[in-house]
């Protein structure tokens, strides 16, 4: 959940998983691979989209199942090959097309803590629906967007870890449904959680987890 120009910082990517879980409290591995548990099981893949330092796949890989990771940052995929439980990892821009993955390769798909950088979804989720294997699950999570409120806000040197203010962005449930159904996604889970964004807690951002599953190809 940091600016991800910062998480090329080694010492950023070394202490990621510490700040994340003590001084954030993030929570989304736990509400995403609850909320798909059902659905996976023992010896088959799971894509961590954004992989960094594998904190959003670790419990997947407890699971029993072999985990493959992307992501733009090198220090980022260093300490994730350091905790040695990877099957294997790519570096690559996540805003690039395609994916360095075949079509209907791998059987489900994790993104957490990513999804709040691109303002269009469109790229993401037309990938994941060709890499995934019939009835795979997609779990990740977005920030929420109200019905009248703005897609887009700015998230200051509090919580990006480093001297700049970024741009985030929300994404509604009506928008998050009509990618899913344009992609051949089935939503199966939806649950709404708080985010905190700074180590006060004094601001939070409303965020909700999904987990689809992708229909079976004609």
């Amino acid at each position: 959940m940091a600016d991800q120009d910062a998480l090329s910082s080694p010492r950023m990517a070394n202490d990621y998983d510490r700040k994340a879980e003590e001084e954030y409290d993030w929570r989304g591995p736990e509400v995403a691979f609850g909320l798909s548990y059902a659905f996976v099981n023992p010896g088959e893949s799971v894509l961590d989209i954004g992989i960094g330092t594998g904190l959003s796949s670790i419990l997947f890989h407890k699971a029993g199942l072999h985990v493959y990771g992307m992501d733009v940052s090198p220090e980022m995929l260093e300490a994730c090959r350091g905790k040695g439980f990877a099957t294997d990892l790519k570096e690559h821009d996540l805003t690039v097309a395609p994916y360095p993955y075949h079509t209907a390769s791998l059987d489900h798909a994790v993104c957490l803590g990513v999804l709040n950088f691109f303002g269009d979804l469109r790229p993401v989720f037309s990938e994941v629906a060709r890499i995934l294997r019939d009835d795979g699950v997609f779990a990740f999570v977005v920030g929420d967007r109200a019905p009248g409120e703005a897609a887009e806000f700015l998230v200051g040197p509090e919580h990006t870890e480093s001297d700049s203010t970024v741009t985030m962005y929300r994404h509604g449930t009506e928008e998050v449904t009509g990618l899913l159904n344009d992609n051949d996604f089935a939503l199966v889970r939806c649950l709404e959680f708080p985010v905190p964004m700074d180590r006060e807690r004094t601001s939070v951002l409303r965020a909700k987890a999904y987990v689809a599953r992708r229909k079976r190809r004609s």
